[in-house]
C-alpha cells in the first residue's frame, strides 16, 4: 500500500515540475495578443527572472548613462560556460537597467537610480527564423514599450553583433 502510494505521489510530483516547466518556458516565449507581451515578437517577462545568475555587468555609456546587469535562464548560462554558439532554442536572457547615480557616501563610486527597461531576448529559431532566431521584448514599469521601440532591437543587433548569433553580452568569468 505505502509503495503504491508512493508511485502516485512520485507521479503527480513529475507531473507537477513538468508542468511548472512548460508554464515557465511559456511566460518567456510569450503568448501573443496579451496585454503583457511585447508588441512584433509576443515575448513577455519570465517568471522569477530576477533570482536568475547574472551572466556579466555593464555601463551604458552617454547618452543612456545606465548601469545595467544581465541575466540568464539555466540554458543560456551553460552556453555560455560551454562557450556555445549559436545559443541553443530556450535560451532566456534578460537585461535589467538603472539611472547611473553617484554614491551620495563614496564619491568614486556608483550605484543604481531610477529603473529604466528590463530587455529580455528569448531563442526560438523556427518562431522568431525572420530575426535570427531571436525574440524580442522591452518592457518599462514591467509593461511593453510600444512597437516602434521594438523595431529597433533586432536591427541593432544585426548590425553589430551577427557573428556572435545577435547576442552583444559576454561572460563575466
Amino acid at each position: 500500500m505505502k509503495l503504491k502510494y508512493l508511485a502516485v505521489m512520485s507521479a503527480a510530483i513529475a507531473t507537477a515540475i513538468a508542468t511548472a516547466a512548460v508554464t515557465a518556458t511559456g511566460a518567456a516565449l510569450g503568448d501573443a495578443g496579451n496585454d503583457d507581451a511585447s508588441p512584433i515578437y509576443g515575448v513577455k517577462l519570465p517568471e522569477n527572472y530576477r533570482l536568475w545568475p547574472m551572466i556579466a555587468p555593464a555601463h551604458e555609456a552617454a547618452p543612456l548613462d545606465e548601469l545595467r546587469a544581465v541575466l540568464g535562464n539555466d540554458l543560456a548560462i551553460k552556453a555560455y560556460q560551454d562557450s556555445t554558439l549559436p545559443f541553443p532554442d530556450g535560451t532566456v536572457l534578460v537585461k535589467l537597467a538603472w539611472k547611473h547615480v553617484q554614491s551620495p557616501e563614496f564619491e568614486p563610486a556608483s550605484i543604481p537610480g531610477a529603473a529604466t527597461t528590463v530587455q529580455v531576448m528569448v531563442k526560438d529559431s523556427k518562431k522568431y527564423a525572420a530575426t535570427g532566431g531571436w525574440g524580442f521584448g522591452r518592457f518599462i514599469n514591467g509593461k511593453p514599450a510600444d512597437e516602434a521601440q521594438h523595431q529597433t532591437c533586432f536591427a541593432c543587433h544585426q548590425a553589430r553583433v551577427r557573428n556572435h548569433d545577435f547576442v552583444f553580452t559576454r561572460f563575466a568569468p
